[in-house]
């Protein structure tokens, strides 16, 4: 795919993301998009390790999420009815495991960015990512989700504003010599 491509795709996937805070299937989607795109972008930019910190990143953020889902279920079907100290314990341990992942997967996703600004020049990416990542430290108190949400729209205008190389003119034919006298 082409740059503009990748472009377009990073842009739209990291909206649909920031959205998908309220509307889970729409963030799945933006998830995909902006894989697609940063596969593309690392090979444009011969740099794997965009491509590979940003799959860590999500490999993280999805274990935060079934480890969190698994233990509060687990705990609201053998804890909450039993025992509400138990419960309240599950919810203690998701939390922590939620926590856990997704500054994991901050982290990585914030390596990703950095890579990406150093190689497209675009420095909006930086800022996204210290935002993911000051967004997973605070998740405890909730506001990092906001914060969050914030670097995903920064992440959006970032892939926008990469900077397409002008298109190189088509190289001169040779010259022909010059007839002799």
């Amino acid at each position: 795919m082409s740059l503009e491509s990748n472009k377009t795709l990073g842009g739209i996937g990291a909206i649909l993301i920031a959205i998908g805070s309220i509307v889970p299937i729409i963030g799945i989607i933006g998830i995909i998009l902006v894989m697609i795109a940063i596969k593309g972008l690392a090979e444009h930019y011969g740099e794997n390790d965009i491509f590979q910190n940003a799959l860590y990143g999500i490999i993280f953020y999805i274990i935060a999420v079934i480890a969190a889902a698994v233990v509060l279920v687990g705990g609201f079907f053998g804890g909450m009815f039993v025992d509400p100290f138990t419960f309240v314990g599950n919810v203690i341990v998701a939390a922590i495991a939620m926590f856990i992942f997704y500054l994991l997967g901050a982290i990585f996703f914030r390596k990703s960015f950095n890579i990406l600004s150093m190689k497209s020049g675009e420095k909006m990416f930086d800022t996204a990512g210290l935002l993911l990542l000051i967004g997973a430290i605070l998740t405890i108190i909730l506001i990092g989700a906001i914060i969050m949400l914030i670097a995903w729209i920064l992440a959006a205008v970032a892939f926008f504003s990469i900077k397409t190389p002008p298109a190189q003119p088509p190289p001169a034919p040779p010259q022909a010599p010059p007839p002799p006298p």
